[in-house]
């Protein structure tokens, strides 16, 4: 299972979400796309662009995911450091590993990152 986490803002475009996906490694081999539940609608372009499922995440499932990056606000809100890194660890389960950092779209509205079971 190859997870691609998301966060992004409210009115994120399929453009931003895409750009963001590209800059974290694209979507080849991606099975799955997550993100916070409340936000899982944001996701539907492009799963549908794509044609692969949305995993929608509890909040209490990104707590404590360890992540690479972090930030402050995140971090209160969540308690992980990341929502898109800690979103793809969480719907790839135990032993998850991130192919690296998250990324940022060229807008700022929209990151992801990549997560993969671990062989």
């Amino acid at each position: 299972m190859i997870v691609a986490g998301f966060g992004f803002r409210s009115g994120a475009s399929l453009a931003a979400l895409r750009d963001a996906l590209a800059r974290a490694g694209g979507p080849e081999g991606v099975t799955h796309l997550a993100t916070l539940s409340a936000k899982a609608g944001g996701l539907g372009p492009l799963a549908q662009a794509l044609n692969l499922p949305i995993l929608a995440l509890e909040p209490e499932a990104l707590q404590g995911q360890p992540t690479l990056t972090r930030s402050d606000r995140v971090e209160a809100l969540y308690g992980t450091g990341s929502v898109a890194e800690a979103a793809a660890l969480a719907a790839t389960g135990r032993g998850a590993r991130l192919r690296g950092p998250r990324a940022v779209s060229a807008d700022g509205t929209a990151t992801a990152a990549i997560a993969e079971a671990q062989a």
